[in-house]
């Protein structure tokens, strides 16, 4: 990531320089994040309601973007109750991406997925609606805003075997005996029989997100400047005390 800034002198346009925050990815190293999770840097964005400017005529990135919305659903049921609402899956999903995350410790209002997901759950609908309603594995009540999924060994296990290979790796490390070597798919099925197994999803997240996070925050140092680098930082922290003070008044 990087940062610019810009002047604005169209008609119509905020006058004076406006901060931007921007990426430059390659579309094979985006395709390969949207479906295996490699970081989840990118993937985790684009499970969130964004607006494509330009989205040409490829097949493969529009069934990896799609892939990656299917995979954030699956990974949200693993680690979600028999039964709940609408704004539960989208927090839920939203949240993905920020597991593990340092910056969520220090720095980042800690409400702040909920901030996402609030003002745009009409957004967030549109996104994943469609995929709701054709999953077998959920009974999605459209009207009243509420889903049912089957939390039986054997329906975890079938969706542990869906979830994006990073993240299947990341597990089998987690629960894995040392010297044992067994496959992922005899790990994933010990997963699904085990009451924690929605935890052991999210310390799988973790365990992709957290060294992402720590380069990401790194790289921003090196290509802002340490002088933007601490003013941002510091915005952020102002931000946190912020919302902290409205949750405790």
């Amino acid at each position: 990531m990087d940062t610019t800034q810009g002047s604005h002198k169209a008609k119509g346009c905020l006058p004076g320089p406006l901060l931007i925050k921007y990426g430059v990815i390659s579309t094979e190293t985006l395709i390969k994040d949207l479906i295996n999770w490699n970081t989840l840097y990118v993937a985790g964005r684009l499970q969130k309601p964004v607006r494509i400017l330009s989205l040409k005529e490829n097949a493969v990135l529009r069934a990896a973007l799609e892939s990656n919305l299917e995979s954030a659903v699956t990974a949200a049921f693993l680690m979600l109750p028999e039964s709940f609402s609408e704004e539960d899956l989208f927090v839920r999903i939203a949240g993905l991406s920020y597991s593990g995350d340092f910056r969520m410790l220090v720095g980042e209002e800690k409400g702040k997925v909920v901030n996402i997901v609030k003002p745009n759950i009409p957004h967030f609908r549109e996104l994943y609606s469609k995929i709701l309603i054709k999953n077998p594995q959920v009974v999605y009540k459209q009207n009243q805003g509420r889903l049912e999924i089957d939390k039986s060994p054997e329906a975890q296990f079938t969706q542990l075997m869906t979830l994006p290979k990073t993240l299947q790796q990341e597990i089998s490390y987690l629960m894995d005996t040392p010297g044992r070597n067994r496959d992922v798919e005899e790990t994933l099925l010990q997963v699904a029989h085990d009451p924690d197994c929605g935890d052991v999803v999210r310390q799988g997240l973790s365990g992709i997100v957290r060294p992402s996070s720590v380069m990401q925050s790194t790289k921003g140092i090196l290509t802002a400047g340490v002088r933007k680098s601490l003013i941002y930082s510091s915005l952020k922290v102002q931000k946190m005390w912020i919302g902290r003070k409205k949750t405790t008044s």
